[in-house]
């Protein structure tokens, strides 16, 4: 019975060497001239099968010679002594990956059993009669006549896309025209993805933009989307995702969508070196600034709009540092170590190159960076964002508003933004807030108070520490203290063995001093606070007073005591 063509392109398929190859349908194979009067008895479910070569045998054995993909025409005389049944052999082929099966019936058989076709049913293999005035030399060139034009059309259009791609490239276009040409060219909705599933560009509905994110997550290839990897130099920088909720692509449209890729790689490749080139030359500029080396304020603000930075506001300084950085790492910064430079060298200095760091830890740093720039530009445009080596800084606008009150405002939001996104890597990070300044000048000031903030933040709080320099008190006086032995010795001198963690009952002693010193001796509001009756919080006074001195009377003591106590809060010290 004659078989409707579908006029659709061909499929395409992955040969043994990785070349793409090309073939067509049965369906489409049925629908030749030289096959006008060929009959399709079996295996209708198997038309979308794909035929890319022929062969004509017969031989007494035809089994042994089949190729998958394959169109085999022959007659009934090898069928009729075959080594097994006709439905095995149906089901020998079928496992062998061949196409389908074209039979010329005559006088060597005159019909095919039952058993034979109900099995290619079954399994789908097409099984077709031949009609008896069609030479097999006849059907073999114009099949493959068939499928070389529509390979060379799809070859072709294939290389104009790649063309029309490689134009927008050469004209200045990025992502998006790319990602609009693909989704013109297919008729369906095409985006560019991130290695962190975030939409690059996205042509289309934007429901189908927000559901192909989870596509790029799972298999390359299904009934309604197509899936391929973005790859350049050995990086794989993403995907492109094209969506059809109709089921309308097609295998060929992979070929067109492997092209898209590698143009895409070429614009994000192109991106990344002019932004690493950008953000250095940022970056250095804003480093001068905060090294007091820009010039005068009119100067660093005119260069700075360049930039797109605003500069001539209230501004305060942000400083993101990871936290866990291997020991040593931590430093004065290049003004510390001017104005400490009669103390000798501190450490070194984090702004200098990325040198001997490893690659987990300047990964950690990039991606620290993209989550401050992210989240700073959502609240301030005009703000500057900059990598250093070991931080990241950002100088945002202050609006008048009193920055220490960390508990809203946009500081804070940008700060928790950051976090939010930095979160999923599996890391923390480390905050310090300055004070408000109103010129460029005071920025190398303003710089070195939010560096001092996340310092001791981290020291008092531990990792994911935030911290406002005005909120820093007598921490900040004890941080300058540079030898950290003699801070342990002032505290070994002034508590004694109060100073030590090893005894619980010197750590409970400990804190009921902290109390005392907190409520500024008010014994009745220390018992409440401590769930002690009032006797036996005088009965610790006196006990506290043995071990220390009488403090209760010596206000230098008292200051002494808090001083220590501060000190043992200081992680790190």
């Amino acid at each position: 019975m004659p078989v409707p063509v579908d006029p659709g392109p061909p499929a395409l398929r992955l040969a043994s060497t990785g070349t793409l190859t090309y073939g067509l349908p049965v369906g489409e194979v049925l629908g030749v001239s030289t096959l006008k009067g060929a009959r399709l008895i079996a295996g209708r479910s198997g038309l979308g099968r794909i035929v890319q070569r022929l062969n004509v045998m017969e031989v007494p054995d035809i089994l042994a010679w089949v190729k998958p993909n394959e169109l085999l025409l022959t007659t009934g005389y090898p069928l009729r002594n075959t080594p097994q049944s006709l439905d095995n052999l149906v089901a020998d082929l079928d496992e062998r990956g061949l196409a389908a099966l074209g039979v010329k019936l005559g006088r060597y058989l005159d019909s095919l059993p039952a058993e034979m076709i109900e099995q290619a049913d079954r399994r789908g293999f097409p099984l077709i009669l031949l009609p008896d005035d069609v030479g097999f030399d006849d059907i073999l060139n114009q099949v493959l006549t068939d499928i070389l034009n529509r390979q060379a059309a799809v070859l072709a259009r294939t290389e104009e896309v790649h063309r029309a791609l490689l134009q927008i490239v050469l004209c200045g276009g990025g992502l998006q025209e790319v990602v609009d040409e693909v989704a013109g060219l297919l008729e369906v909705a095409v985006v560019a993805l991130d290695g962190e599933q975030r939409v690059l560009a996205g042509s289309g509905p934007e429901e189908q933009i927000q559901a192909m994110r989870a596509l790029g997550r799972g298999p390359s290839r299904d009934g309604d989307h197509l899936v391929v990897p973005v790859v350049a130099g050995g990086f794989d920088h993403g995907r492109i995702v094209a969506y059809s909720p109709s089921g309308t692509l097609r295998e060929a449209d992979q070929t067109i969508l492997e092209r898209a890729a590698t143009v895409a790689a070429l614009v994000v490749t192109k991106q990344q070196a002019v932004a690493a080139v950008e953000s250095k030359y940022r970056a250095d500029f804003l480093r001068d600034i905060l090294s007091g080396r820009a010039g005068d304020d009119d100067r660093v603000v005119a260069h700075c709009a360049g930039f797109g930075w605003d500069l001539d506001r209230p501004m305060m300084v942000l400083v993101a540092e990871l936290d866990g950085r291997p020991r040593g790492s931590d430093g004065p910064r290049e003004a510390d170590r001017a104005r400490d430079g009669a103390r000798g060298e501190q450490g070194r200095d984090p702004m200098r190159g990325e040198a001997g760091r490893g690659a987990e830890e300047r990964s950690a740093q990039e991606r620290l960076a993209a989550a401050w720039t992210t989240a700073v530009r959502r609240y301030d445009r005009g703000a500057a964002v900059a990598s250093f080596a070991h931080e990241v800084v950002a100088v945002v606008g202050a609006d008048g508003d009193d920055a220490a009150a960390l508990s809203g405002g946009p500081v804070q939001s940008i700060v928790k933004e950051a976090a939010a996104v930095f979160s999923e890597h599996r890391r923390t990070f480390s905050t310090g807030i300055s004070r408000t300044v109103r010129s460029p000048a005071a920025l190398p000031e303003a710089y070195e108070q939010a560096v001092k903030a996340v310092r001791v933040g981290r020291q008092l709080h531990g990792a994911g520490a935030r911290a406002h320099f005005d909120q820093l008190g007598v921490y900040r006086l004890l941080s300058l203290v540079s030898d950290a032995g003699e801070l342990h010795a002032f505290v070994r001198e002034t508590l004694g063995e109060l100073a030590s963690d090893d005894e619980p009952e010197l750590v409970d002693l400990r804190r009921t001093l902290q109390v005392l010193l907190e409520t500024n001796l008010n014994v009745a509001e220390t018992a409440r606070r401590l769930h002690f009756h009032y006797n036996t919080l005088r009965y610790r006074i006196g006990k506290l007073e043995r071990m220390l001195g009488p403090f209760t009377e010596d206000a230098h003591l008292r200051l002494n005591l808090t001083l220590a106590l501060h000190v043992l809060r200081m992680r790190g010290i």
